[in-house]
């Protein structure tokens, strides 16, 4: 599954820079669509779909409240009413690629897997794309769920050369070579990644699994101790803490 999380906080971002594309609409519609934005970004989930909608009545054919529209549809995991959000905003703007995005990763939740990769090819293949390394990426993941590991390593590699500062790339790349027992080359990856962004702990804390699998349990237990170090009370932390536990003396 493409992770939402991960799309949410990039789409935001996108949709935040899209605020003074839209003078058009009334100052009405922009304020609902400005606090839309804000409850989604902190988590209101349903507060954020109120005021999206509230957004579209106001000016149904702004392609940016269409996709906030989507976007909150999504984060409730309810597919249908975001796919017709998010083609409704590419209707209304055909150049609009970063929904493709949006779209393919409903319509693959959605179960409808071949439709949701030809958008991200779709996406990837469109020249005026500003995140194609996120298209190549979740093409990486679309096919890493369905075990076409081929195809997931050929999107993933694509993905690290687009954009060798985007991690996701790299940790989907890492997670398909173990998959296919290439542990080594796995680490080999993930050392480079660590080396263009030395301040990724997600990115430190694959590195010391990959060399736990690896059986480089020296290596392996400094950097999830450096992980433990970096991030004690967070997410990343506990699990390098808890995966300390089973490396070896």
């Amino acid at each position: 599954m493409i992770r939402p999380a991960a799309l949410l906080h990039t789409t935001l971002a996108l949709l935040l820079t899209a605020l003074p594309a839209f003078a058009q609409s009334s100052a009405e519609a922009e304020m609902r669509f400005s606090t839309g934005v804000m409850h989604l970004r902190e988590g209101r989930v349903d507060l954020a779909l109120e005021e999206f909608k509230k957004a579209v009545k106001e000016d149904g054919k702004n392609p940016y409240f269409q996709k906030g529209l989507g976007l909150a549809y999504s984060a409730k995991r309810d597919w249908k009413p975001a796919i017709v959000a998010f083609r409704r905003a590419l209707e209304l703007n055909p150049y609009y690629v970063d929904v493709r995005n949006d779209l393919a990763a409903a319509l693959l939740s959605s179960g409808d897997r071949e439709a949701g990769k030809r958008e991200l090819l779709t996406a990837y293949s469109d020249p005026t794309n500003p995140t194609a390394e996120v298209s190549a990426r979740n093409l990486g993941q679309a096919y890493y769920e369905e075990k076409n590991y081929a195809q997931a390593l050929n999107w993933y590699r694509t993905s690290v050369g687009r954009n060798k500062d985007y991690s996701d790339g790299y940790l989907g790349l890492a997670d398909t070579l173990a998959a296919t027992g290439q542990n080594e080359e796995a680490v080999v990856q993930l050392q480079a990644a660590v080396t263009e962004i030395p301040t990724d702990t997600a990115l430190q804390l694959a590195l010391g699994q990959a060399l736990l699998r690896a059986g480089r349990y020296g290596e392996a237990r400094s950097r999830l101790e450096d992980v433990v170090r970096k991030d004690p009370a967070g997410p990343l932390g506990r699990q390098a803490a808890e995966q300390l536990k089973s490396v070896p003396k």
